[in-house]
């Protein structure tokens, strides 16, 4: 597994002034996605819904909107 590109602006670019300890959303080589984020798994595990299920390795993880809004237009249709 090996990342091949940020998708969306780096943290330096959404105005962290140490680009160190911000959420980050990179395309790995098998197509998949990696996202850096604040894990969150305690806080919102009993609230997914009926339908979501997460694995013992699995986390939750939250991104700011920015994030996500930066990366949309980078984000492969197929």
């Amino acid at each position: 597994m090996k990342i091949l590109r940020r998708i969306g602006a780096s943290p330096r670019e959404r105005g962290s002034m140490s680009g160190q300890t911000c959420p980050d959303i990179f395309e790995l080589d098998d197509g998949n996605f990696a996202v850096i984020g604040t894990d969150a798994t305690e806080a919102l595990d009993k609230g997914l819904p009926a339908d979501a299920g997460r694995a013992d390795y699995e986390r939750i993880v939250v991104v700011t909107r920015e994030t996500l809004i930066r990366a949309k237009a980078e984000i492969p249709d197929a």
